[in-house]
């Protein structure tokens, strides 16, 4: 078998307009496809990465709530790699988004800020090396 990267990740919302807003309007990802499953009652918004890579959002009516501090097992976060994560903090911030003091990894060396979506997902913003790009 030969991996050959991530196709989607897929993120369940409690507030499927707010979620919505959110990683549309204030992290600016592209809609690809927006479907309203009427036999799940469940909206199924597909957005885009640069990369190539989607983000799949899902409203589930009566989803429990996700554990998250302290650390549950399971998925831990979803990191965005960005170019300046100075400048990207700024913007988050700029739109009202609670964003962590900025913290150098020190394995990589490369800085790294954690902030969350509406449903407390925690979500990473983490400064690329341009020369391993």
């Amino acid at each position: 078998m030969d991996l050959l990267g991530v196709h989607h990740l897929a993120i369940i919302c409690g507030d499927y307009d707010r979620s919505r807003a959110f990683y549309t309007e204030t992290l600016g990802l592209p809609v690809i496809d927006e479907t309203f499953r009427e036999a799940r009652d469940s909206w199924k918004l597909d957005l885009g990465l640069p990369d190539g890579t989607r983000l799949e959002l899902f409203s589930f009516p009566g989803a429990p709530e996700r554990p998250s501090r302290p650390e549950a097992q399971g998925l831990r976060h979803l990191a965005f790699a960005v170019a300046d994560v100075d400048a990207a903090r700024a913007a988050l911030q700029a739109k009202g988004v609670a964003v962590e003091d900025i913290r150098v990894d020190a394995l990589t060396g490369r800085r790294f800020t954690f902030f969350a979506d509406p449903d407390g997902l925690p979500l990473e913003l983490y400064e690329s090396d341009p020369s391993a790009d």
